[in-house]
Formats: C-alpha cells, structure tokens, sequence
C-alpha cells in the first residue's frame, strides 16, 4: 500500500496520506503525455501569420505595356509574383492549428505525469497554505521551507493572497486544481498540491 507524507507549509510532516492502488500505482505512459502536450502547444499557437497574394496586392489592374512590339517580356499585371512588391507565392495564411485528443488520452496523460512526479519524488502534498498578507517575502519563505525552486502549486480554490505572492517569482506558478494540465506538470520541476486539491484530483482521474 503506497502512501504519501503530508507536509505543513512550513515542509514538517504532520500525517501521511494513502494512494489510491488503482490510480496513482500505474504504468507511466510517456507517448499519452507526449501527445497531450503536443496538442496543448498546438492549440496556443495564434495561427495569425499571413503575407499578401496577388489578389490582395493594391493596383495593378492595368496591363503595364502592350503585349507585342515593345521587345520586353510580356506582363500582365503588376502584382505578379515575380515583380519587386508583387504577391507572395505559397507563402503562410491564417491558419487554425488547434485540435483534440479523446477525453480517455487526457486523463491517461494527466495521470501519467502525476505518477512520474510521484516516481521521481517530486511530489510534495501540502496540508494547507496559511498567508496572513500577499507579500513576496511570504512566498520565499514557503519556498526555502519546503526546499524547492522551480514549482507548480496546485491549490483546491481561489487564493488571492498565495497568487499575489508568487506572480513576481520566476519558476514559480499557482494553478487551481480545475486548471490542472500535463504541460504544466512537466513544465515546473517540483508539483507542490494542497491535500484538498488532491483529493479532488482522485476523484476526477478515478472517473
């Protein structure tokens, strides 16, 4: 039976939490997550690059020479691509590079990644975050209690205080556990999550 120790914010074990068998004593499954973080950097992509064809160069409605008896080669409309300010051949369009991978993927891939964390001993459970003001200071200290640099803190609900104080940190992200993402878990290091938000994370990925 696996279990994970639950820490104080201030990194002192106070309790220990048992796992779930059936979903955190898994198989890790590297391609899952390679494609689930392929397809969240694809659907970031703005897809809003474009240059302008022949169609939508300005002018060049009039044929600039007659066709024959000038000796020069014959041409017929300024925009062609092969004139200086012309359109672009091939060149890119606003594109849409979003798509999706079934719902049975994500979770694969999410409960891979939490496994890996696991594996690696770099998930850390948190009892409960307690910051009197949103001061930087009062996230440094947290960090150097719980010895860790790079990390993703995973919390159950809106924290105001906790996300005021670490948005001036670099490495250091809060994300509440609806938000929860594979990129985001291999992105940080270390994935810090409160024992509330955990137990929610259980009861979605045993769905």
């Amino acid at each position: 039976m696996a279990t994970l120790e639950v820490l104080d914010q201030s990194g002192q074990k106070i309790s220990e939490m048992t796992l779930k068998e059936e979903i955190f004593l898994g198989e890790v499954k590297p391609h899952l997550i390679h494609e689930v973080v392929k397809m969240q950097l694809a659907n970031r992509r703005a897809g809003t690059a474009a240059t302008k064809n022949r169609s939508a160069i300005r002018g060049g409605g009039k044929k600039p020479w007659r066709q024959k008896g000038t000796g020069r080669a014959r041409v017929g409309t300024i925009r062609s691509p092969i004139w200086r300010g012309g359109g672009v051949v091939f060149g890119p369009m606003p594109r849409d590079y979003s798509y999706k991978v079934p719902k049975k993927v994500r979770k694969g891939a999410l409960r891979s990644a939490v496994i890996l964390k696991a594996q690696e001993g770099k998930l850390l459970l948190v009892d409960k975050f307690e910051i009197q003001e949103a001061k930087t200071r009062e996230f440094v200290k947290i960090l150097k209690d719980l010895s860790v640099q790079e990390a993703l803190f995973v919390v159950e609900g809106r924290d105001e205080a906790l996300e005021r104080s670490s948005r001036n940190i670099p490495g250091v992200k809060v994300l509440r556990v609806e938000g929860l993402n594979v990129y985001d878990i291999m992105r940080y290091d270390t994935l810090v999550i409160t024992q509330q938000a955990f137990e929610k994370l259980e009861g979605v990925l045993a769905q």
